[in-house]
């Protein structure tokens, strides 16, 4: 058994988070690269303790005085002209969530942190294709650095520790098994802990962390809670700590990055096709076809794209699942801006299902059923799964609740086998050349049986003439009745069965009608209602 790789964990802290969304809008992303203009610094205020305090600013307000909690009055008083904004946590969580979609980049475990405020990233396995882990971390830091963001990062053995390195710390990369001696120097509040814990432990004397590293632990839970201690040993790698990503982890993914942006459809296209015929090998291995794809566009910019489309059957073929992205690309300039291009592209097959090989037609050389599968998928590509619809059977006999309507993409199969089950295999049939018995069921069945006056010889027999959407019809032949019981466990014990008949009037057309209550047994008055029409 080969030895487990180490976890890496990369931790992103944005401590000016606030003040970079607001310098962005005013001087666009690339206001770092290109040089703050002269002018007072950025704040963000809110309602704090009953007074307007800071809680944001920019990372050179220090030298005019300007500090975390103070008072706005006070920041006034050293800076006049103090460029004020409202705390919007909304709109910093919206940019947090575009962030770490764009960190996609590097590894799909992507994970806001507990502060809020940054994002953690699981990167085993991955800093080998980056030139390694400190490259890593310089490629990720200055592309956030390029989009207008002030990151301060740190990868480490464990979640707890990359955390505490990126806030307090100075390093940028422990190494494996560092992170012991490396979290001793710095404060107590970088374990992640509640303020009123860490304000406790200050109030002691314990500092920092290396003043509780030591100390015997059941003193400790005792006085300060049992998460103090997980929180240690979560940093120290004593105790695993589970990372929940944003997005669910692909079952099989394939990417390609491009030392020049691409923006042309059918450079687009083409890489959809090579990247689908990677994932082929891997699929066919585990016997499954893919259900779900989900295209994943990485604009230089930092703009993150997304494209996903459902097939109504499990599919391997590179050109299938290239079609079903076919009609969405085509809309590329639509809905998706190229902007300086798309540097990394990557192909994700969220769903897979057991892929059934069947034998193919001799002749024809496609299996039952691949034409109206591609059908299906090319219409729910252009206008969405949801608007296909198909019919499949219902448990109960009334007519009008006989059947129901399922997405044809994402039930089909399901849809398949109940319809086929419903059926069953004691149907009775006709030979060959046979001519098929006449249908018992109207092809158009209302949606709710329309009220119609009706004349019948006896009280229940089929009626002679009747009226109906303010047309008169004579009867000339009928068939009938089929009584359908009430279904008294939904409509209750006093609902009325129904005797249907089929009946033809003197100028060929074919109606279907029934009498709602069985005369003298219960209801004195029966009514009569059409339900449907023959062809």
């Amino acid at each position: 058994m080969s030895p487990r790789t180490p976890q890496r964990i990369l931790s992103i802290a944005f401590p000016h988070l606030a003040t970079d969304r607001i310098a962005r809008q005013t001087w666009g992303p690339f206001w770092i690269s290109d040089g703050r203009p002269d002018g007072p610094p950025i704040v963000v205020t809110a309602l704090v303790r009953n007074a307007i305090r800071i809680v944001a600013h920019e990372a050179d307000a220090a030298r005019f005085g300007i500090f975390r909690d103070q008072p706005l009055g006070d920041a006034r008083a050293l800076v006049p002209d103090l460029d004020c904004h409202e705390h919007d946590p909304d709109a910093l969580r919206t940019l947090l969530h575009a962030m770490a979609d764009w960190c996609g980049r590097y590894t799909p475990l992507v994970a806001i942190d507990g502060a809020g405020d940054g994002l953690l990233m699981d990167v085993t396995g991955c800093c080998h294709l980056f030139g390694g882990e400190a490259a890593l971390v310089a490629d990720v830091s200055a592309r956030l650095t390029a989009q207008g963001f002030n990151p301060k990062l740190c990868l480490a053995d464990t979640a707890g520790a990359a955390f505490a390195m990126a806030r307090f710390g100075t390093r940028s990369v422990l190494l494996p098994g560092e992170q012991a001696d490396a979290l001793l120097p710095l404060p107590i509040s970088a374990l992640r802990l509640e303020d009123g814990v860490a304000t406790g432990l200050r109030r002691v004397g314990l500092k920092t962390i290396g003043c509780i590293a030591g100390l015997p632990r059941a003193p400790l839970a005792a006085r300060f809670g049992r998460p103090l201690l997980t929180r240690l040993d979560q940093a120290m790698g004593q105790l695993d700590e589970v990372i929940s990503p944003l997005l669910p982890v692909a079952e099989l993914a394939a990417e390609k990055r491009f030392a020049e942006p691409v923006v042309y459809e059918d450079d687009i296209r083409a890489t959809i096709g090579h990247l689908a015929g990677t994932l082929a090998e891997p699929l066919e291995k585990r016997g499954l076809g893919a259900r779900q794809c989900c295209l994943r566009l990485f604009r230089a910019d930092g703009k993150v794209s997304s494209l996903s489309v459902l097939a109504s059957q499990p599919v391997r073929d590179p050109a299938r699942i290239l079609r079903l992205f076919k009609d969405r690309i085509t809309g590329l300039h639509d809905d998706l801006d190229a902007g300086f291009g798309f540097d990394v592209i990557r192909l994700e097959i969220t769903r897979a299902d057991p892929f059934d090989a069947r034998q193919a037609d001799l002749v024809a050389g496609k299996t039952a059923g691949e034409d109206y599968a591609a059908l299906v998928d090319r219409i729910g590509a252009r206008l969405g799964p949801a608007a296909i619809r198909q019919f499949s059977l219902a448990d109960t006999h009334i007519p009008e609740r006989s059947f129901t309507t399922h997405a044809a993409v994402q039930e089909r199969a399901a849809v398949q086998g109940r319809a086929t089950e419903a059926r069953g295999r004691d149907e009775p049939g006709f030979a060959p050349g046979e001519d098929a018995p006449s249908p018992t069921r109207p092809l158009i069945l209302f949606d709710r049986p329309e009220p119609m006056e009706a004349m019948a010889e006896v009280p229940d027999g089929p009626p002679l003439r009747f009226r109906w959407r303010r047309a008169s019809y004579e009867v000339a032949r009928s068939e009938g009745p089929e009584r359908i019981a009430c279904e008294w466990w939904r409509e209750g014990r006093g609902a009325y069965s129904r005797d249907y008949f089929r009946v033809e009037d003197v100028q060929g057309y074919r109606f279907w009608v029934f009498r709602h209550g069985l005369y003298e047994r219960e209801t004195a008055g029966p009514k009569w209602y059409m339900h449907g029409l023959f062809a």
